[in-house]
């Protein structure tokens, strides 16, 4: 039985399972917001939420070697200071969110997405570039006859 027993062990080894949430970790970091398995958000949360804590502590040696033992990437570091750990100065806690998504088509796992809370979707161009496509094509023809029409030198 696992009565009082901690953390999942995910069907790897201690040292595999510490070496995907530092990937993970380090993917999170960088690109704010990933899409994982449900169990494996679960634990990763609060190791990300550690390591953000050390973002927004002061600025010393000992803190970014703190989290340079999860995130072995210099940049990724510098980013933690410098970028994400200031934004969440006034937050007592509470730095990541975990949305569910549904299962996964090929298993059924259950999937979710890890973002910081602050997060926000880029600006996409999908409507302006469908429209601006449909623009260039109307006005390229225009601007062929025009071409054939003028004398040439």
């Amino acid at each position: 039985m696992r009565h009082n027993m901690s953390n999942r062990k995910l069907g790897r080894v201690s040292e595999h399972r510490r070496a995907l949430f530092r990937n993970q970790l380090k993917s999170l970091i960088a690109h704010e917001r990933i899409i994982t398995t449900l169990p494996k958000a679960k634990e990763l949360r609060p190791i990300a939420e550690k390591v953000v804590t050390l973002g927004r502590r002061a600025d010393s040696v000992h803190a970014r070697r703190l989290a340079g033992e999860w995130l072995t990437d210099r940049d990724l570091v510098h980013r933690l200071f410098a970028e994400i750990g200031p934004r969440f100065v006034n937050r007592p806690g509470g730095y990541t969110r975990i949305v569910k998504l549904g299962p996964r088509r090929g298993d059924g796992a259950e999937l979710a997405v890890l973002e910081f809370v602050d997060f926000r979707l880029p600006e996409s161009k999908g409507k302006a570039s469908a429209e601006s496509k449909k623009e260039r094509k109307k006005k390229a023809p225009a601007a062929a006859r025009q071409e054939a029409a003028s004398p040439a030198k």
